[in-house]
């Protein structure tokens, strides 16, 4: 890294208030001048159905469609929320760049994946705060990024 040209600083955002919150606490305390935030929304992937069920395969292309256009609204509100956030303190606090990336995929493997292809110096994200047994249920994408992701990861606690 160029000192120069400030630390890469990864963000992952979401639909939920953690990753708002942990966004807000980046610019605040951490993101400096000459820093550039990436903003990363990763989408679900669209679902997959059956060709074996030909009234199903019908529906699906519908259903599809109609999920997929959803699913683009959700990420051009919750990028839109990101950037506005940026542009504010930004006006408060200095400049910094800001680059937007929205991927397609299982958030976990995406924003790890990410973190190399553009070059990360360190990856910001939310924790839902899930207990134990949620976590061990569902999984936990902060928990997977700190064991996973090649840069340091920090995690914004809500």
């Amino acid at each position: 890294m160029d000192p120069a040209e400030g630390r890469r600083v990864l963000v992952a955002v979401d639909e939920g208030d953690e990753s708002a919150h942990a966004l807000r606490w980046c610019l605040a305390n951490f993101a400096a001048r000459g820093d550039t935030v990436l903003l990363l929304y990763v989408r679900a992937p669209p679902p997959t159905y059956s060709v074996l069920d030909a009234t199903g395969y019908m529906f699906a292309e519908e259903a599809t469609a109609a999920v997929e256009g959803y699913s683009r609204q959700v990420a051009d509100a919750v990028v839109e929320k990101a950037q506005k956030l940026c542009a504010l303190h930004g006006k408060e606090n200095g400049q910094m760049k800001v680059e937007v990336k929205v991927a397609v995929g299982d958030a976990r493997s995406v924003i790890c994946e990410m973190v190399d292809k553009l070059g990360a110096d360190v990856l910001v994200m939310g924790s839902h705060g899930y207990g134990l047994f949620k976590r061990a249920l569902l999984g936990s994408v902060s928990d997977y990024c700190v064991r996973n992701a090649n840069c340091p990861v920090l995690i914004v606690k809500s």
